[in-house]
Protein backbone atom coordinates (compact mmCIF):
# COMPACT_ATOMS: atom_id res chain seq x y z
CA UNK A 1 0.00 0.00 0.00
CA UNK A 2 3.13 2.41 1.06
CA UNK A 3 4.20 1.72 -2.72
CA UNK A 4 0.74 2.70 -4.27
CA UNK A 5 0.64 6.10 -2.53
CA UNK A 6 4.14 6.79 -3.50
CA UNK A 7 3.57 6.16 -7.21
CA UNK A 8 0.46 8.40 -6.52
CA UNK A 9 1.95 11.13 -5.61
CA UNK A 10 4.67 11.56 -7.96
CA UNK A 11 1.33 11.50 -10.65
CA UNK A 12 -0.22 14.31 -8.62
CA UNK A 13 2.90 16.57 -8.17
CA UNK A 14 4.05 15.76 -11.76
CA UNK A 15 0.70 17.42 -12.98
CA UNK A 16 -0.39 19.70 -10.54
CA UNK A 17 3.07 21.27 -10.98
CA UNK A 18 2.71 21.86 -14.55
CA UNK A 19 1.44 25.46 -16.00
CA UNK A 20 -1.51 23.78 -18.30
CA UNK A 21 -3.18 22.47 -14.70
CA UNK A 22 -2.79 25.72 -13.33
CA UNK A 23 -4.02 27.79 -16.58
CA UNK A 24 -7.00 25.29 -16.93
CA UNK A 25 -8.39 24.72 -13.51
CA UNK A 26 -8.55 28.93 -13.17
CA UNK A 27 -9.74 29.74 -16.66
CA UNK A 28 -12.05 27.50 -17.48
CA UNK A 29 -14.90 28.73 -14.96
CA UNK A 30 -13.88 32.37 -16.00
CA UNK A 31 -14.14 31.41 -20.08
CA UNK A 32 -17.49 29.80 -18.98
CA UNK A 33 -19.43 32.85 -17.29
CA UNK A 34 -17.65 35.17 -19.23
CA UNK A 35 -19.21 33.40 -22.06
CA UNK A 36 -22.62 33.06 -20.85
CA UNK A 37 -22.05 36.71 -19.62
CA UNK A 38 -21.78 37.78 -23.28
CA UNK A 39 -24.57 36.40 -24.45
CA UNK A 40 -26.99 37.59 -21.78
CA UNK A 41 -25.84 41.21 -22.16
CA UNK A 42 -25.70 41.11 -25.62
CA UNK A 43 -29.25 39.88 -25.44
CA UNK A 44 -30.35 42.26 -22.97
CA UNK A 45 -28.34 45.19 -24.94
CA UNK A 46 -29.28 44.43 -28.21
CA UNK A 47 -30.75 46.70 -31.00
CA UNK A 48 -34.84 45.71 -32.01
CA UNK A 49 -35.13 44.85 -35.42
CA UNK A 50 -36.85 47.90 -37.15
CA UNK A 51 -39.83 47.57 -39.28
CA UNK A 52 -41.21 50.53 -41.59
CA UNK A 53 -45.25 50.34 -42.02
CA UNK A 54 -46.77 51.40 -45.26
CA UNK A 55 -50.04 51.37 -44.26
CA UNK A 56 -52.20 52.50 -47.44
CA UNK A 57 -55.13 50.68 -46.11
CA UNK A 58 -55.55 52.88 -42.75
CA UNK A 59 -56.12 49.34 -41.35
CA UNK A 60 -53.49 49.54 -38.22
CA UNK A 61 -53.85 53.21 -36.73
CA UNK A 62 -50.73 53.59 -36.81
CA UNK A 63 -49.86 51.18 -33.89
CA UNK A 64 -48.93 47.56 -33.77
CA UNK A 65 -48.14 45.60 -30.34
CA UNK A 66 -44.69 45.25 -29.72
CA UNK A 67 -44.25 43.71 -26.17
CA UNK A 68 -41.75 40.89 -25.35
CA UNK A 69 -40.50 41.26 -28.87
CA UNK A 70 -37.41 42.89 -30.53
CA UNK A 71 -39.08 43.70 -33.15
CA UNK A 72 -40.04 47.63 -33.46
CA UNK A 73 -42.81 48.96 -35.96
CA UNK A 74 -42.57 52.57 -37.35
CA UNK A 75 -45.59 53.78 -39.88
CA UNK A 76 -44.24 56.00 -42.85
CA UNK A 77 -46.23 58.42 -45.15
CA UNK A 78 -44.09 57.55 -47.90
CA UNK A 79 -44.13 55.82 -51.36
CA UNK A 80 -42.09 52.14 -51.92
CA UNK A 81 -38.94 53.84 -53.79
CA UNK A 82 -38.50 56.46 -50.64
CA UNK A 83 -38.62 54.18 -47.92
CA UNK A 84 -36.60 51.48 -50.12
CA UNK A 85 -33.98 53.67 -49.91
CA UNK A 86 -34.07 54.22 -46.40
CA UNK A 87 -33.81 50.55 -45.77
CA UNK A 88 -30.60 50.71 -47.99
CA UNK A 89 -29.37 53.30 -46.11
CA UNK A 90 -29.76 51.21 -42.78
CA UNK A 91 -32.31 53.23 -41.57
CA UNK A 92 -34.67 50.31 -41.60
CA UNK A 93 -34.18 46.80 -41.82
CA UNK A 94 -36.90 46.23 -44.16
CA UNK A 95 -40.08 47.45 -44.48
CA UNK A 96 -43.97 46.09 -44.38
CA UNK A 97 -46.62 47.18 -47.37
CA UNK A 98 -50.27 46.84 -46.81
CA UNK A 99 -51.81 47.73 -49.77
CA UNK A 100 -55.23 50.27 -50.45
CA UNK A 101 -57.19 47.49 -51.21
CA UNK A 102 -56.18 44.88 -48.45
CA UNK A 103 -59.28 43.50 -47.59
CA UNK A 104 -58.93 43.01 -43.85
CA UNK A 105 -61.30 40.31 -43.67
CA UNK A 106 -60.40 37.99 -46.54
CA UNK A 107 -57.53 36.22 -47.42
CA UNK A 108 -54.97 38.85 -48.38
CA UNK A 109 -51.35 38.70 -48.21
CA UNK A 110 -48.99 41.17 -46.95
CA UNK A 111 -45.99 41.85 -48.27
CA UNK A 112 -42.47 42.42 -45.97
CA UNK A 113 -39.20 43.33 -48.33
CA UNK A 114 -35.62 43.60 -46.12
CA UNK A 115 -32.03 43.89 -47.71
CA UNK A 116 -30.66 41.07 -45.96
CA UNK A 117 -31.59 37.93 -44.69
CA UNK A 118 -34.43 37.53 -42.19
CA UNK A 119 -33.62 34.28 -40.03
CA UNK A 120 -36.63 31.83 -38.80
CA UNK A 121 -36.92 33.25 -35.20
CA UNK A 122 -37.49 36.60 -36.75
CA UNK A 123 -39.62 35.78 -39.14
CA UNK A 124 -41.79 33.91 -37.05
CA UNK A 125 -41.85 36.58 -34.34
CA UNK A 126 -42.76 39.40 -36.91
CA UNK A 127 -45.51 37.21 -38.17
CA UNK A 128 -46.75 37.05 -34.79
CA UNK A 129 -46.87 40.67 -33.93
CA UNK A 130 -48.48 41.59 -37.92
CA UNK A 131 -51.36 38.59 -37.27
CA UNK A 132 -52.36 39.62 -33.74
CA UNK A 133 -53.12 42.94 -34.63
CA UNK A 134 -54.62 41.98 -37.40
CA UNK A 135 -57.08 39.25 -35.28
CA UNK A 136 -58.09 42.42 -32.79
CA UNK A 137 -59.22 44.59 -36.13
CA UNK A 138 -61.02 41.79 -37.29
CA UNK A 139 -63.16 41.18 -33.73
CA UNK A 140 -63.50 44.78 -33.66
CA UNK A 141 -65.28 45.20 -37.54
CA UNK A 142 -66.99 42.10 -36.02
CA UNK A 143 -68.58 43.61 -33.18
CA UNK A 144 -66.82 41.39 -31.06
CA UNK A 145 -66.50 43.36 -27.52
CA UNK A 146 -63.12 42.84 -25.81
CA UNK A 147 -64.06 42.29 -22.91
CA UNK A 148 -66.03 38.78 -24.57
CA UNK A 149 -62.67 38.36 -26.05
CA UNK A 150 -60.62 38.65 -23.25
CA UNK A 151 -62.81 36.12 -21.41
CA UNK A 152 -62.63 33.64 -23.84
CA UNK A 153 -59.06 33.36 -24.50
CA UNK A 154 -58.71 33.54 -20.51
CA UNK A 155 -56.16 30.59 -19.53
CA UNK A 156 -56.68 28.73 -16.56
CA UNK A 157 -53.32 28.08 -14.46
CA UNK A 158 -52.08 24.49 -13.54
CA UNK A 159 -49.90 24.85 -9.81
CA UNK A 160 -48.11 21.77 -10.05
CA UNK A 161 -47.17 20.06 -6.36
CA UNK A 162 -45.82 16.92 -4.92
CA UNK A 163 -48.00 14.53 -3.00
CA UNK A 164 -47.05 16.47 0.33
CA UNK A 165 -48.33 19.50 -0.73
CA UNK A 166 -44.85 21.17 -1.38
CA UNK A 167 -44.78 23.33 -4.54
CA UNK A 168 -42.77 22.57 -7.97
CA UNK A 169 -42.55 25.53 -9.80
CA UNK A 170 -41.54 25.94 -13.47
CA UNK A 171 -38.48 27.40 -12.25
CA UNK A 172 -38.05 24.66 -9.89
CA UNK A 173 -38.07 21.95 -13.01
CA UNK A 174 -36.16 24.37 -15.10
CA UNK A 175 -33.03 24.24 -12.35
CA UNK A 176 -33.38 20.44 -12.25
CA UNK A 177 -33.08 20.16 -15.50
CA UNK A 178 -30.05 22.38 -15.79
CA UNK A 179 -27.77 20.37 -13.04
CA UNK A 180 -29.18 17.24 -14.40
CA UNK A 181 -28.04 17.81 -17.93
CA UNK A 182 -24.99 19.89 -16.55
CA UNK A 183 -23.61 17.39 -13.77
CA UNK A 184 -24.14 13.95 -16.10
CA UNK A 185 -22.23 16.03 -19.07
CA UNK A 186 -19.32 17.16 -17.21
CA UNK A 187 -19.17 12.99 -15.49
CA UNK A 188 -19.19 12.04 -19.54
CA UNK A 189 -16.21 14.21 -20.27
CA UNK A 190 -14.47 13.58 -17.23
CA UNK A 191 -14.31 10.05 -18.11
CA UNK A 192 -13.05 10.32 -21.44
CA UNK A 193 -10.05 13.37 -20.58
CA UNK A 194 -8.80 11.65 -17.28
CA UNK A 195 -9.77 7.98 -18.25
CA UNK A 196 -7.41 8.89 -21.74
CA UNK A 197 -5.19 10.40 -19.45
CA UNK A 198 -4.36 7.33 -17.74
CA UNK A 199 -4.15 5.32 -20.63
CA UNK A 200 -1.83 8.28 -22.30
CA UNK A 201 0.68 8.23 -19.16
CA UNK A 202 0.62 3.59 -18.76
CA UNK A 203 1.50 3.88 -22.84
CA UNK A 204 4.33 6.53 -22.28
CA UNK A 205 6.21 4.94 -19.53
CA UNK A 206 5.45 1.67 -21.74
CA UNK A 207 7.25 2.90 -24.80
CA UNK A 208 10.10 4.57 -22.98
CA UNK A 209 10.41 1.27 -20.84
CA UNK A 210 10.20 3.26 -17.86
CA UNK A 211 7.54 0.54 -16.92
CA UNK A 212 10.46 -2.11 -16.24
CA UNK A 213 12.23 0.08 -14.12
CA UNK A 214 9.32 0.89 -12.06
CA UNK A 215 7.96 -2.89 -11.93
CA UNK A 216 11.38 -4.53 -10.51
CA UNK A 217 10.48 -2.41 -7.24
CA UNK A 218 6.69 -2.56 -7.44
CA UNK A 219 4.63 -4.66 -8.27
CA UNK A 220 2.34 -4.42 -11.58
CA UNK A 221 -0.88 -3.42 -9.59
CA UNK A 222 0.37 -1.40 -7.61
CA UNK A 223 1.82 1.11 -10.48
CA UNK A 224 -1.51 0.72 -12.17
CA UNK A 225 -3.52 1.89 -8.76
CA UNK A 226 -0.73 4.33 -7.90
CA UNK A 227 -1.55 5.98 -11.34
CA UNK A 228 -5.30 5.60 -11.23
CA UNK A 229 -5.29 7.34 -7.50
CA UNK A 230 -2.60 10.04 -8.16
CA UNK A 231 -4.68 11.36 -11.54
CA UNK A 232 -7.77 11.01 -9.51
CA UNK A 233 -6.62 13.45 -6.93
CA UNK A 234 -6.17 16.07 -9.34
CA UNK A 235 -9.25 16.05 -10.95
CA UNK A 236 -10.69 15.71 -7.44
CA UNK A 237 -8.35 18.97 -6.52
CA UNK A 238 -9.70 20.48 -9.57
CA UNK A 239 -13.34 19.83 -9.54
CA UNK A 240 -12.78 21.68 -6.08
CA UNK A 241 -11.42 24.74 -7.06
CA UNK A 242 -13.94 24.98 -10.09
CA UNK A 243 -16.69 24.09 -7.52
CA UNK A 244 -15.21 27.28 -5.37
CA UNK A 245 -14.52 29.61 -7.85
CA UNK A 246 -18.45 28.69 -9.74
CA UNK A 247 -20.01 29.44 -6.19
CA UNK A 248 -18.17 32.39 -6.24
CA UNK A 249 -19.22 34.13 -9.66
CA UNK A 250 -22.66 32.31 -8.81
CA UNK A 251 -22.95 34.73 -6.37
CA UNK A 252 -21.68 37.64 -8.33
CA UNK A 253 -23.34 36.76 -11.58
CA UNK A 254 -27.01 38.19 -10.28
CA UNK A 255 -25.91 41.85 -9.81
CA UNK A 256 -23.37 41.53 -12.58
CA UNK A 257 -26.03 40.61 -14.76
CA UNK A 258 -28.58 43.19 -13.42
CA UNK A 259 -26.10 46.05 -13.80
CA UNK A 260 -25.73 44.67 -17.41
CA UNK A 261 -29.73 44.69 -17.56
CA UNK A 262 -29.95 48.17 -16.51
CA UNK A 263 -27.55 49.68 -18.76
CA UNK A 264 -29.31 51.35 -21.51
CA UNK A 265 -27.55 49.90 -24.98
CA UNK A 266 -28.31 51.71 -28.48
CA UNK A 267 -32.02 52.05 -29.37
CA UNK A 268 -33.36 51.22 -25.84
CA UNK A 269 -36.50 52.31 -25.53
CA UNK A 270 -39.99 51.21 -23.98
CA UNK A 271 -39.52 47.40 -25.34
CA UNK A 272 -35.78 47.20 -23.93
CA UNK A 273 -37.51 48.58 -20.68
CA UNK A 274 -40.31 45.85 -20.37
CA UNK A 275 -37.17 43.42 -21.15
CA UNK A 276 -34.96 44.18 -18.41
CA UNK A 277 -38.01 44.10 -16.09
CA UNK A 278 -38.53 40.31 -17.27
CA UNK A 279 -34.70 39.42 -16.93
CA UNK A 280 -34.87 40.76 -13.32
CA UNK A 281 -38.01 38.57 -12.57
CA UNK A 282 -36.57 35.51 -14.02
CA UNK A 283 -33.43 36.41 -11.71
CA UNK A 284 -35.35 36.19 -8.76
CA UNK A 285 -37.22 32.92 -9.46
CA UNK A 286 -33.91 31.20 -10.93
CA UNK A 287 -32.16 32.23 -7.44
CA UNK A 288 -35.69 31.17 -5.62
CA UNK A 289 -35.04 27.59 -7.39
CA UNK A 290 -31.78 27.38 -6.86
CA UNK A 291 -32.42 27.70 -3.17
CA UNK A 292 -34.76 24.64 -3.28
CA UNK A 293 -32.38 22.39 -4.72
CA UNK A 294 -30.52 20.17 -2.56
CA UNK A 295 -27.10 21.01 -3.33
CA UNK A 296 -25.36 19.31 -0.43
CA UNK A 297 -27.04 16.15 -1.76
CA UNK A 298 -26.43 16.76 -5.46
CA UNK A 299 -22.87 17.76 -4.31
CA UNK A 300 -22.26 14.61 -2.65
CA UNK A 301 -23.48 12.75 -5.21
CA UNK A 302 -21.66 14.41 -7.74
CA UNK A 303 -18.51 13.93 -5.67
CA UNK A 304 -18.99 10.11 -5.45
CA UNK A 305 -20.25 9.07 -8.80
CA UNK A 306 -17.26 11.17 -10.13
CA UNK A 307 -14.59 9.00 -8.10
CA UNK A 308 -17.05 5.83 -8.53
CA UNK A 309 -17.01 6.69 -12.25
CA UNK A 310 -13.49 7.85 -12.54
CA UNK A 311 -11.94 4.66 -10.79
CA UNK A 312 -14.23 2.29 -12.50
CA UNK A 313 -12.98 3.56 -16.30
CA UNK A 314 -9.61 4.45 -15.22
CA UNK A 315 -8.38 1.08 -14.60
CA UNK A 316 -10.24 -0.07 -18.26
CA UNK A 317 -8.35 2.94 -19.81
CA UNK A 318 -5.37 1.64 -18.11
CA UNK A 319 -5.26 -1.76 -19.11
CA UNK A 320 -5.86 -0.91 -22.89
CA UNK A 321 -2.85 1.23 -22.40
CA UNK A 322 -0.68 -1.33 -21.19
CA UNK A 323 -1.74 -3.60 -24.15
CA UNK A 324 -0.56 -0.95 -26.79
CA UNK A 325 3.38 -0.84 -28.20
CA UNK A 326 4.09 2.02 -30.31
CA UNK A 327 1.50 2.46 -32.60
CA UNK A 328 -1.35 5.06 -31.02
CA UNK A 329 -3.65 3.45 -33.55
CA UNK A 330 -3.48 0.22 -31.69
CA UNK A 331 -5.53 2.37 -28.79
CA UNK A 332 -8.33 3.44 -30.88
CA UNK A 333 -9.28 -0.30 -31.82
CA UNK A 334 -8.99 -1.53 -28.50
CA UNK A 335 -11.02 1.72 -27.29
CA UNK A 336 -14.36 0.95 -28.59
CA UNK A 337 -16.04 -1.58 -26.25
CA UNK A 338 -14.94 1.03 -23.64
CA UNK A 339 -16.40 4.19 -24.71
CA UNK A 340 -19.38 2.74 -26.30
CA UNK A 341 -21.12 2.51 -22.41
CA UNK A 342 -20.16 6.11 -21.90
CA UNK A 343 -21.75 7.30 -25.13
CA UNK A 344 -24.94 5.15 -24.32
CA UNK A 345 -24.43 6.94 -20.90
CA UNK A 346 -24.79 10.39 -22.82
CA UNK A 347 -27.56 9.19 -25.00
CA UNK A 348 -29.64 7.67 -21.81
CA UNK A 349 -29.34 11.08 -19.87
CA UNK A 350 -30.62 13.10 -22.50
CA UNK A 351 -34.12 11.44 -21.60
CA UNK A 352 -33.49 10.85 -17.98
CA UNK A 353 -33.29 14.78 -17.32
CA UNK A 354 -36.59 15.34 -18.32
CA UNK A 355 -38.45 11.67 -17.23
CA UNK A 356 -36.18 10.79 -14.43
CA UNK A 357 -38.66 7.61 -13.37
CA UNK A 358 -38.67 5.81 -17.02
CA UNK A 359 -37.75 2.68 -17.07
CA UNK A 360 -34.64 3.58 -19.41
CA UNK A 361 -33.84 6.46 -16.70
CA UNK A 362 -34.13 3.63 -14.07
CA UNK A 363 -31.58 1.04 -15.76
CA UNK A 364 -29.22 3.51 -16.69
CA UNK A 365 -28.64 4.71 -13.47
CA UNK A 366 -28.22 1.09 -11.93
CA UNK A 367 -25.90 -0.13 -14.26
CA UNK A 368 -22.19 0.54 -13.38
CA UNK A 369 -21.02 1.58 -16.85
CA UNK A 370 -23.29 3.58 -17.43
CA UNK A 371 -24.65 5.05 -13.23
CA UNK A 372 -22.77 7.72 -13.10
CA UNK A 373 -24.03 9.92 -15.79
CA UNK A 374 -27.10 9.11 -15.56
CA UNK A 375 -27.66 8.59 -12.04
CA UNK A 376 -26.62 12.54 -11.77
CA UNK A 377 -29.36 13.63 -13.99
CA UNK A 378 -32.10 12.44 -11.86
CA UNK A 379 -30.35 13.10 -8.55
CA UNK A 380 -31.37 16.67 -9.89
CA UNK A 381 -34.95 16.43 -9.36
CA UNK A 382 -34.60 15.29 -5.81
CA UNK A 383 -34.96 12.71 -3.34
CA UNK A 384 -37.67 10.57 -3.76
CA UNK A 385 -39.59 12.61 -6.47
CA UNK A 386 -36.71 12.11 -8.86
CA UNK A 387 -35.23 8.62 -7.55
CA UNK A 388 -36.06 6.50 -4.34
CA UNK A 389 -33.93 6.34 -1.80
CA UNK A 390 -33.33 2.54 -2.38
CA UNK A 391 -32.66 2.85 -5.97
CA UNK A 392 -29.87 5.69 -5.27
CA UNK A 393 -28.36 3.17 -2.42
CA UNK A 394 -28.25 -0.06 -4.64
CA UNK A 395 -26.67 2.45 -7.68
CA UNK A 396 -24.05 3.59 -5.08
CA UNK A 397 -23.29 -1.04 -3.79
CA UNK A 398 -23.64 -1.91 -7.88
CA UNK A 399 -21.12 0.84 -8.70
CA UNK A 400 -18.68 0.11 -6.08
CA UNK A 401 -19.06 -3.69 -7.10
CA UNK A 402 -18.67 -2.72 -10.89
CA UNK A 403 -15.58 -0.68 -10.00
CA UNK A 404 -14.12 -3.43 -7.71
CA UNK A 405 -14.72 -6.00 -10.49
CA UNK A 406 -12.93 -4.16 -13.06
CA UNK A 407 -9.81 -3.55 -11.46
CA UNK A 408 -9.68 -7.05 -10.68
CA UNK A 409 -9.82 -7.73 -14.59
CA UNK A 410 -8.01 -4.88 -15.22
CA UNK A 411 -5.17 -5.36 -12.89
CA UNK A 412 -4.54 -9.11 -14.77
CA UNK A 413 -4.20 -7.49 -18.04
CA UNK A 414 -2.29 -4.98 -16.56
CA UNK A 415 0.26 -7.27 -15.57
CA UNK A 416 0.80 -8.97 -18.88
CA UNK A 417 0.45 -6.24 -20.75
CA UNK A 418 2.84 -3.63 -19.16
CA UNK A 419 5.98 -6.25 -20.23
CA UNK A 420 5.08 -7.33 -23.42
CA UNK A 421 6.65 -5.43 -26.64
CA UNK A 422 6.49 -6.14 -30.30
CA UNK A 423 2.48 -7.47 -30.32
CA UNK A 424 -0.59 -6.52 -31.66
CA UNK A 425 -2.81 -7.40 -29.05
CA UNK A 426 -6.71 -8.14 -29.59
CA UNK A 427 -9.25 -7.77 -26.73
CA UNK A 428 -10.02 -11.93 -27.29
CA UNK A 429 -6.19 -12.30 -26.27
CA UNK A 430 -6.62 -9.67 -23.33
CA UNK A 431 -9.70 -11.75 -22.16
CA UNK A 432 -7.61 -14.84 -21.57
CA UNK A 433 -5.43 -12.60 -19.63
CA UNK A 434 -8.19 -11.50 -17.25
CA UNK A 435 -9.06 -15.16 -16.29
CA UNK A 436 -5.71 -16.91 -16.83
CA UNK A 437 -5.03 -18.38 -13.33
CA UNK A 438 -1.00 -18.11 -13.50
Amino acid sequence: MNKIWIIAEREFMTRVKKKTFLLSTLLLPLLIFGFYGMMIYFSVSSDSYKVAVIDNAKIFNDTIDTKKSEISFQFVQADTATVKARVDKNEFDGYLFVPANFNVLGNDSLIFRSAKTIGLITRSDLEKKVNSALEQIRYSKMNIAQQTLDSLKRKSTIAYQALSGAANSENKAGISYAIGYVSGFLIYIILFIYGTMVMRGVMEEKVSRIAEVIVSSAKPFQLMMGKIVGIGAVGLLQFLIWIALMTTLMTLMPSVMSQAANTPGPGAGGMQAVQQAQNSGAMAGISSALAQANLPLILSCFIFYFLGGYLLYSSLFAAVGSAVNEDPQDAQSLLLPITMPIIFAIVIMTKAVNAPNSGLAVFGSLFPLTSPVVMMARIAHGVPEGVPLWQLLLSAVLLILGFLGTTWMAAKIYRTGILLYGKKVTWKEMWKWAFRKN
